[in-house]
């Protein structure tokens, strides 16, 4: 992580993106599914489709609550927040690892 991405603050986004930050910790492992992006910001209505994995007979390691504490924001979280604002408006899904962004799909609307 570099020295800029250490600086973003949770405190410091707007409330969707503390959102989308708290369902990504809370999913654990996972995915969000048809989450609009409007203004290159997640946007919860319609809400998304979230789908948990779990591992059954594996040693529980449920993830901690993010609450209301501030903290900064792990780079894979920057990097997301990046790509949603290039993306502008689309409809996406997030692949969710360790409660953190793995992978991005966009679905993006084409015209001509």
């Amino acid at each position: 992580m570099n020295s800029t991405n250490a600086q973003v603050r949770k405190a410091s986004l707007d409330e969707g993106s503390q959102r989308l930050i708290a369902m990504m910790h809370r999913i654990g492992f996972g995915r969000i599914e048809s989450l609009s992006v409007s203004a290159g910001r997640p946007v919860f209505d319609p809400p998304p489709r979230v789908i948990r994995e779990v591992r059954l007979g594996a040693e529980s390691s449920s993830p901690k609550r993010v609450g209301d504490a501030d903290f900064a924001v792990k780079s894979a979280v920057v990097d997301l927040l990046a790509e949603l604002a290039v993306v502008g408006v689309a409809t996406v899904a997030i692949e969710v690892r360790h409660g953190l962004p793995a992978r991005l799909i966009v679905e993006e609307v084409t015209h001509g």
